[in-house]
């Protein structure tokens, strides 16, 4: 096995029983790093402390990692403008905040029969919402409802950032 030293140095390629007494020696255990390399990459250390920085990186991993959040918005068919505004806002709110939107226009009574009014109300709000998402899944029927899923132009850590560095704009200028 190839053997790094407690300060980090290269010992070398050595056999195992000269590893563990080298170990011992220092007072440290000998723990494998790399044991698919040719040789096996071992490095004479504390164990624990070892344990412990892993530990730290996973958790470091999992704090930078985003959540990608489906949110939902219902339309009805015969939506007034000032609604329709409404719910648009709502819609590139949660773009801008880096959530995918999924947008259902319900179907009622006889609105099924006309299946062509809700797609073009879906593809004016694509056309409306153009400049902060993207249509990610086209409208498409699905029983008494037609679905489009709205996609983000930038990414959930991107927006995440940018709303935090936002934050600290607004806060030195209070002050």
């Amino acid at each position: 096995m190839r053997l790094i030293g407690v300060a980090g140095e290269q010992v070398g390629v050595v056999t195992t029983e000269i590893a563990l007494k080298l170990a011992e020696e220092a007072g440290f255990d000998l723990v494998e790093i790399a044991p698919e390399a040719q040789p096996p990459v071992c490095k004479i250390m504390d164990f624990g402390k070892y344990k412990y920085e892993i530990a730290q990186k996973a958790r470091e991993a999992r704090q930078n990692q985003t959540h990608i959040v489906v949110k939902e918005i219902r339309l009805g068919l015969k939506i007034e403008n000032h609604d329709y505004e409404t719910k648009k806002n709502h819609i590139e709110k949660f773009l801008l905040s880096g959530d995918k939107v999924k947008v259902t226009v319900q179907f009622k009574g006889r609105e099924q029969t006309r299946p062509e009014m809700g797609f073009r109300l879906l593809q004016r709000l694509a056309e409306d919402i153009g400049n902060t998402g993207f249509v990610e899944f086209a409208p498409k029927r699905e029983g008494r409802s037609m679905t489009m899923v709205l996609g983000p132009l930038k990414k959930k850590s991107e927006a995440m950032a940018q709303a935090k560095r936002r934050a600290a704009a607004v806060k030195s200028e209070k002050k």
